[in-house]
């Protein structure tokens, strides 16, 4: 396996293009914008001006696209992967997407001919730059294995998680956790602040301990700088979060939690903060009067 078609290079998939190219593999790329993809051009990325292209001599496809919808478009519109990727191909879905979208594209590309997984990374950008991302895969276990020096040259923590759909479900299970912590974090840092506590003094105190998360390590120092540059974007994240509660009541489960961070969130998006990280959840808190 050496020629792999990468669709969508954003703020994780240019760094996993990066990193594929360091381990010795053919890049080949397609983004709807060619400017924003230049610099790995210039590095020895090959661009192709449309998704036929891009993936019609490949041994391995790559996906990681923004929603639900775009991967639904780069799967299944004509001309695109399922109508233009070489017999035999490994498609690799790795967006955070629905267990059932996952499924289906599995199902019909089975049925083609090609080998289908779902592969969500969790570990954000920077995972991606350091290749040390979290990668949970779902499909058939002979394909995990021929693809594993793809996703080691990716990541670190590496897992099969079962069937097509599982690797998704394995990754809504990570953001509801994170949906949980971080909305800790920030009632921790409202209530240290409104009761008169240096905020800097009390993430250095329980970083250490019990309390300490990557959560808190890594978005506590950007919340005290008002920091809030998306590693991951909050629009993004509302997406995983509605995934993941569509999928709770598919299993009849009540998960008070997320359903209220959610709603703190799509708040906070609906306010214009898509853009922003998911740090910003604290700009939920800094509307509540002291």
């Amino acid at each position: 396996m050496k020629k792999i078609g990468f669709i969508g290079v954003g703020i994780m998939g240019k760094s996993m293009v990066r990193n594929l190219m360091k381990a010795g593999f053919e890049l080949h790329i397609y983004a709807r914008t060619k400017a924003k993809v230049e610099d790995v051009i210039s590095e020895g990325a090959v661009f192709h001006e449309s998704i036929r292209e891009c993936v019609a001599d490949m041994d391995a496809v790559i996906t990681i696209v923004g929603f639900p919808q775009d991967v639904e478009e780069v799967y299944f519109d004509p001309q695109n992967i399922l109508d233009s990727a070489k017999e035999g191909a490994y498609l690799i879905d790795m967006t955070t997407t629905s267990p059932m979208l996952a499924e289906k594209i599995y199902k019909e590309g089975t049925e083609k001919g090609y080998h289908v997984l779902d592969a969500p990374v969790t570990g954000g950008d920077i995972g991606a730059k350091k290749g040390t991302l979290s990668i949970l895969v779902g499909g058939k276990k002979e394909d995990f294995d021929a693809c594993r020096p793809l996703f080691e040259a990716m990541g670190t923590n590496i897992n099969y998680q079962g069937e097509a759909g599982c690797g998704q479900h394995a990754k809504l299970a990570n953001q509801i956790i994170i949906a949980g912590t971080l909305s800790g974090v920030c009632e921790a840092l409202t209530y240290a602040k409104a009761k008169g506590l240096d905020l800097q003094t009390v993430l250095d105190s329980v970083s250490t301990g019990a309390a300490g998360s990557t959560q808190l390590s890594t978005f506590g120092p950007k919340i005290l700088a008002e920091d809030f540059a998306p590693g991951f974007f909050l629009k993004h994240f509302v997406k995983d979060m509605k995934l993941a509660l569509m999928e709770a009541n598919r299993s009849d489960l009540s998960l008070e939690v997320l359903s209220q961070v959610l709603a703190n969130y799509e708040e906070l998006e609906a306010e214009g903060y898509g853009e922003f990280g998911t740090q910003a959840l604290m700009k939920h808190y800094e509307e509540i009067p002291e």
